[in-house]
């Protein structure tokens, strides 16, 4: 690899909230020879219930020896940046907008890999906002990044079908190894001039940030709907309700077919499974982790309670 192959990393690779990231695209970048100047991110999370985590890509860049750097804005690190000489960017995840003057100090840009099939799911939410939906397909979209919010010209896309029963979890690891094998395939052929980036087209759409309100299930709702945000919600802001007074997370959870009607959340227990009516059908839920508790089997807990 030429030494003029350096790049900048931009990103943590946590590809939806509340997930973890075994940082593939990185690790890609890195085995593959690419010189890797630089890991940019923003400040750490801090959550107020914890003390101050490292982040994977900060445990992996420690490791490798690349200097990370943590800025709250872009704009006051130009001088800094453009002292590393990288020839492109490559960003995963990396939570803010990038400045044009950034943008402009790489001779190729900077590449996003977003997992959605853009222009479908532009935003902050493309993985859990496509578990919501329901849909049978998505994908990986290597994006050249520019000033509108995933708005850039295309370089690579890649689909992929849906079973319909994965977690925002397992969808992102997923989403993460493809955009790995993506960029080191794509890349060579990118800093040949020989791959143009092609614009977006057909519909659009835009996805919400989430809130830390948005798990509260909503038992009006058919069950359906609340078995994909249990899947979408997980890890954060996590599927929330109240069984018998008592503050739940629901992990896991199935739908039941069910032709009676009842009112919505109303609690049963059948044949050792936990059950709660919705508008359509009836949800099952498989894990859970009762207030103080660590998750569990629905059996479980069920287990010394008088449901």
């Amino acid at each position: 690899m030429q030494a003029s192959k350096k790049i900048l990393f931009f990103g943590n690779e946590r590809l939806a909230t509340g997930v973890k990231t075994n940082t593939p695209i990185i690790k890609a970048l890195v085995s593959n020879g690419y010189d890797v100047m630089a890991v940019v991110t923003t400040s750490s999370h801090i959550n107020p219930s914890r003390k101050l985590r490292e982040s994977e890509i900060e445990s992996f860049a420690s490791y490798s020896g690349i200097p990370l750097l943590q800025f709250e804005r872009l704009n006051s690190a130009i001088d800094q940046l453009k002292k590393f000489g990288a020839i492109v960017g490559v960003l995963a995840s990396f939570g803010k907008m990038v400045p044009d003057e950034v943008i402009k100090l790489f001779p190729f840009g900077i590449i996003n890999i977003h997992p959605s099939l853009l222009p479908l799911h532009r935003g902050p939410t493309p993985i859990e906002s496509t578990i919501l939906a329901g849909e049978k397909k998505t994908g990986v979209s290597l994006m050249k990044l520019v000033s509108e919010m995933d708005a850039g010209p295309l370089y690579d896309q890649v689909e992929i079908q849906l079973q319909g029963d994965e977690s925002k979890q397992q969808l992102a690891d997923r989403l993460g190894e493809l955009g790995a094998k993506r960029l080191v395939s794509v890349l060579p052929q990118i800093f040949s001039g020989k791959h143009k980036p092609l614009a977006q087209t057909g519909p659009v759409s835009y996805d919400k940030r989430l809130e830390s309100t948005s798990g509260a299930l909503d038992l009006n709702l058919p069950a359906i709907n609340l078995e994909r945000a249990i899947r979408a919600y997980y890890g954060w802001p996590r599927s929330r309700t109240v069984i018998k007074g008592q503050p739940v997370i629901i992990t896991k959870a199935h739908v039941l077919a069910a032709d009676d009607i009842n009112d919505p959340g109303e609690l049963k227990v059948l044949n050792g499974s936990l059950e709660l009516t919705t508008v359509k059908d009836n949800l099952v839920i498989d894990r859970l982790i009762p207030a103080g508790s660590k998750e569990m089997s629905s059996q479980d807990y069920l287990r010394g309670r008088k449901i």
